[in-house]
């Protein structure tokens, strides 16, 4: 568990805190997207927690135990941290990039190629491919989940996650945020990400966290924010499309099954309500089917969307 208790910071010579008494928590397992415009205090708190970026005042705790009287280089071993630009040492291997962490933690060379072969194919990189490549003969993409693999090399409980698709191109942002989404499903790290992008938060963020001025202004499960925005600059940010949004969290079988026969293109079971709605849009229909039975309606869709 992630816990801040009435975290701030002001820098030297400033005349507002850049973080104001923020209270947050990220339960155990779980993720929060932080999101907020330019200059709302979202990748300074994230640096607050693996303290980059020592706090002014409030507290911090990382599963019960109070992080500022850590030593903060051992705190931060024990925190994955990704970041946009990636980060990695260009003279070294992959394998030798990824085994940073271990290395440090003083692990001897047959449990570190063990892991770093275990992580590389966790986030989809053959390692007998991989491992001996240098970063300049990687492809954005590749080098961003030699990233993520650096930061779960030594099987941290926290994992910290700064803009970490911005600087790839958005068909490989979005199968890097599926690869990763699939790795927070399957790992249950306690994690923090931050993102500009509100799509992105609520496809990986278990809750989110929107900051304005350094202050926090909702903090919700996606699902709800989108439904109910604390207020009016909330529902400015979420977007106009933010109802549209909300379907793409739901899965068709959210709606009851109709028995009623429907023509076209079966949808598959995982489809969601936003792509249900895309496809009977598409194709003019008012209802389609499901693989293995059943269809659904586009009236129940509307229905559904009009209960936010």
């Amino acid at each position: 568990m992630i816990e801040l208790r009435g975290l701030s910071k002001r820098w030297p010579g400033a005349d507002r805190d850049s973080v104001a008494e923020l209270t947050l928590e990220v339960p155990e397992g779980t993720s929060c997207a932080l999101i907020g415009p330019s200059g709302s205090g979202k990748t300074t708190t994230l640096r607050m927690v693996n303290r980059l970026i020592e706090p002014s005042g409030g507290s911090i705790r990382i599963g019960g135990k109070d992080a500022l009287r850590m030593d903060a280089v051992t705190l931060r071993r024990r925190i994955g941290y990704v970041i946009q630009d990636v980060g990695l040492f260009p003279h070294w291997s992959v394998a030798a990039n990824v085994a940073t962490v271990p290395r440090l933690l003083g692990w001897d060379t047959a449990r570190i190629d063990r892991r770093v072969t275990e992580v590389l194919a966790l986030v989809g990189l053959d390692p007998a491919r991989f491992a001996t490549r240098r970063p300049h003969q990687l492809s954005g993409g590749e080098r961003q989940r030699v990233g993520v693999a650096r930061a779960l090399a030594g099987d941290p409980p926290v994992l910290l996650m700064d803009e970490p698709f911005g600087a790839v191109d958005p068909v490989v942002r979005g199968r890097l945020q599926e690869e990763v989404l699939r790795l927070l499903k399957q790992l249950r790290k306690t994690v923090l990400i931050v993102t500009h992008d509100v799509a992105e938060a609520v496809r990986l963020g278990d809750a989110v966290a929107l900051m304005r001025d350094g202050r926090l202004v909702q903090h919700a499960p996606a699902a709800a924010m989108l439904a109910r925005p604390a207020d009016a600059f909330a529902a400015e940010f979420l977007g106009a499309d933010r109802l549209l949004l909300r379907l793409s969290l739901f899965p068709v079988t959210a709606l009851p099954t109709r028995d009623a026969p429907a023509d076209g293109a079966p949808l598959p079971a995982d489809a969601t309500l936003r792509d249900a709605l895309a496809a009977l849009l598409a194709a003019g229909a008012t209802a389609l089917p499901l693989v293995g039975g059943g269809s659904v309606a586009l009236a129940d869709i509307l229905a559904f969307a009009g209960k936010a």
